[in-house]
């Protein structure tokens, strides 16, 4: 998967940019972590409980510019990307990623786009 200045998951109707204001630091304080290729990385699980190991997980990674990024839902081992907008089953993990994303937008970490 490549960057792309929009992105979203698997079959979410909203797109996600990086924000304007977005810093190296602010990422950071959000939970992203610098890869060695200078990139920005978050891997967040998608559970009722944050100790399990079985549920999805939610993954941003940003470009070390700062303008792109790319995002998925997978699978506990991260091999799988999966369809959360699909049915009514999964539907805390969707009220949990809608907040999650919400809580950065505030951080000015994204911007919600249409």
């Amino acid at each position: 998967m490549a960057f792309q200045k929009q992105a979203t998951v698997l079959g979410c109707p909203v797109y996600y940019q990086v924000g304007t204001n977005a810093k190296k630091y602010t990422l950071k304080d959000n939970g992203f972590t610098e890869t060695n290729s200078g990139n920005f990385q978050m891997i967040r699980p998608l559970d009722a409980t944050p100790q399990s190991k079985q549920g999805f997980k939610l993954k941003i990674t940003i470009a070390s510019d700062l303008k792109t990024l790319k995002m998925s839902i997978t699978t506990a081992d991260g091999l799988k990307a999966v369809n959360l907008f699909k049915g009514d089953q999964f539907e805390m993990n969707r009220e949990k990623f809608y907040f999650l994303m919400d809580g950065m937008i505030d951080r000015g970490c994204f911007i919600k786009v249409a």
